[in-house]
């Protein structure tokens, strides 16, 4: 044996970002947060536009075909893309 009680530390420097695109004021792709919720992505991004549908905020999972419902407090995983649609006036 060449070590006796050997330790090994590992810290990921660098996680996939995550996506958001629609009415929100600066769309575009941000460094992933750990512990990131959907409404904290949103104030990533600036916040809501005026359009912005609060209740219709889709997510696509990394490898998922499509998009899924979410809410607010939901989470976000590195490589998600959140996208705010435009509300029905």
């Amino acid at each position: 044996s060449f070590f006796k009680n050997p330790r090994i530390s590992i810290e990921l420097t660098n996680l996939r970002p995550f996506f958001i695109l629609g009415e929100v004021e600066k769309r575009g792709s941000y460094p992933y947060v750990n512990g990131l919720t959907v409404a904290q992505a949103v104030a990533i991004a600036g916040g809501y536009t005026y359009r912005a549908s609060r209740s219709r905020i889709t997510i696509q999972r990394v490898g998922a075909p499509h998009e899924v419902p979410a809410q607010e407090n939901d989470p976000v995983y590195p490589g998600d893309i959140v996208r705010v649609p435009e509300r029905f006036f």
